[in-house]
């Protein structure tokens, strides 16, 4: 397929048809014998989907995968970030996939292996890294069986299991995920110092450090303030301490860093709206530091389950947005007015809001609907 698709003709084509509607090119023929039209329009979407999410692959000679490769790679973005703190001499990714985190993993080691199961995907990719002028040792092989042979150490394992089961439905659990990352942690940590595993955005912090040892540092990916990925580091050294970074890339707010347990031991203050009120982003939600943030940042929160702080001075350093706001009654939101809807704790969702008060969304302005201890508030931006 890999030959075929880098025909020259074929790659005119794909290049010409780039702007070209989709299921409308899935209707024609093929004007290659040996092209598909579906081979055709996969390479197309590939292309589009690098333009935001892997935009070094943008070169001549570079094949796409199906969809849901694409859909289950790490973008240029995240795989960046993770490769900042990782070298060595030997990297080995068991998952290797379309091969975007090794290719960035490994780029402070001397030796790269990479093992993917699927013997397409890994013709692709080996094509891809040798356009790219990257090298490595391509094994085509099931994980497991590569561990039951595999008799080489390595200074770091890394593997993105898939979340998927026999059905297709997302997985999340450690035990759900192919590989069994119960079943199969001591044996990786046997061939490394340090083992680094990518997991589901959903998966629970509390459960991961009861159900797995070894952990010595989580970080929580967000971009744009989405939350991409859930990474592990584990080790077999004794390491106690369990470190974890809560990122918000391409968002100039800063990582926030604390250990597990910081949480349990802070306190939060409570008090009603001041002048500035703070909205945490949310890789600091998914971290659940709700009263470690109000302690470090000097914010008090408005109530236990509504996670907004506020202060009467302006914090530049905070991890989240922040508004200057006013307290309004709901008598003073004129009809047909434009605002930005925020419900945090509060009965209603911001589509019945603006159903309820008739007001249309979008603009510069805010009106953020919550609770305050002493009950429900309605916030508006100054």
């Amino acid at each position: 397929m890999v030959n075929k698709i880098l025909d020259p003709n074929v790659q005119h084509y794909i290049n010409a048809n780039l702007n070209t509607d989709l299921h409308s090119l899935l209707l024609k023929k093929s004007p290659f014998p040996d092209v598909s039209m579906q081979e055709i329009v996969q390479q197309i979407k590939g292309k589009q989907v690098a333009q935001k999410k892997f935009p070094f692959l943008l070169k001549n000679g570079i094949v796409f995968p199906p969809q849901l490769n694409l859909e289950q790679s790490s973008s240029e973005k995240t795989a960046l970030y993770k490769s900042e703190t990782l070298k060595g001499k030997k990297f080995i990714d068991l998952t290797s996939g379309f091969g975007i985190d090794a290719y960035y993993l490994s780029e402070n080691f001397d030796k790269t292996t990479l093992v993917e199961q699927n013997s397409d995907l890994l013709k692709i990719v080996e094509n891809n890294w040798t356009v790219l002028g990257k090298k490595a040792r391509f094994i085509n092989q099931k994980l497991e069986d590569f561990l039951l042979e595999n008799k080489e150490n390595f200074d770091v394992i890394y593997l993105d299991p898939a979340r998927r089961d026999s059905h297709k439905n997302k997985v999340f659990l450690l035990e759900d995920l192919s590989p069994d990352i119960l079943e199969i942690h001591g044996k990786l940590c046997s061939f490394s110092k340090e083992v680094v595993i990518k997991l589901s955005p959903l998966i629970d912090l509390k459960y991961l450090v009861t159900a797995l040892s070894g952990i010595f540092r989580i970080d929580i990916i967000a971009v744009k303030n989405d939350v991409k990925e859930v990474v592990i580091f584990l080790s077999n050294g004794n390491k106690k301490e369990i470190i974890c970074n809560a990122v918000n890339l391409e968002s100039g707010e800063p990582t926030c860093v604390f250990s597990i347990g910081e949480e349990e031991k802070a306190t939060a203050e409570y008090g009603e709206p001041e002048k500035y009120i703070y909205i945490p982003n949310n890789s600091i939600l998914k971290a659940g530091i709700f009263n470690l943030i109000a302690k470090r940042f000097g914010v008090k929160k408005l109530h236990p389950n509504s996670h907004l702080y506020t202060s009467d001075k302006i914090i530049k350093d905070f991890p989240g947005r922040i508004f200057e706001m006013e307290r309004i009654d709901a008598k003073q939101i004129r009809k047909k007015s434009q605002f930005n809807i925020i419900s945090k704790n509060y009965p209603l969702k911001p589509e019945e809001i603006k159903k309820k008060y008739s007001v249309k969304d979008g603009g510069e302005n805010y009106l953020i609907f919550t609770q305050s201890k002493k009950g429900k508030i309605i916030l508006k931006s100054v």
